[in-house]
Parts: C-alpha cells; sequence; structure tokens
C-alpha cells in the first residue's frame, strides 16, 4: 500500500471575509472529494485570505499517486480563485 499525502498553501484571491473564502474552499473540496482524494483545511482556518489544504490518496502505485497529486496541483494552479503559495508531498510506502 502507499500514501501519497499533499499539503498546500494558498492564496484565496478576491476574497474579503471569511464567508467568502469558504464559499470557494467548498468548491474546491467538492471537486476533489468527488473524485475519492481525501481532503481537509489543515491551518489558516481564521484568515479570509490564505488557506493551508491537505489532500491524501492511497493506492498501490506509487507513480500513479505521484501523477494524481501532480494533477491536484495543475487544478488548483489552474484556478482563477486561488493562487499557489507553497506546496509538500510525500509518499509512504507501507
Amino acid at each position: 500500500m502507499v500514501i501519497g499525502a499533499l499539503e498546500i498553501r494558498l492564496r484565496v484571491l478576491g476574497a474579503r471575509s471569511l464567508k467568502e473564502k469558504r464559499k470557494t474552499l467548498k468548491s474546491i473540496k467538492d471537486r476533489f472529494s468527488r473524485m475519492n482524494i481525501s481532503v481537509a483545511e489543515v491551518d489558516d482556518q481564521d484568515k479570509w485570505q490564505a488557506c493551508t489544504l491537505a489532500f491524501a490518496f492511497v493506492s498501490n502505485d506509487a507513480a500513479f499517486i505521484n501523477s494524481v497529486l501532480d494533477r491536484i496541483i495543475q487544478g488548483l494552479g489552474d484556478n482563477d480563485e486561488v493562487e499557489i503559495l507553497g506546496t509538500r508531498t510525500e509518499i509512504i510506502h507501507v
């Protein structure tokens, strides 16, 4: 079993309140949840212009996990509502 984890720090563009930030994050989290990727906001909950999301994915193929995590980063990079500030990826063989 291989576990892939991605932590990504984002700037939420155009958000002027926590409510607007939550709306943007909900659409992001819903999109990845439908793909059977676990996602949660893990830091910066009290900041309306920033957030840190964590993604987790399990498979038996490390190369597949790496490609999925790369597609997450690319998908968020293409999103006009957020800007990527930093990423951290881990792939763990269990």
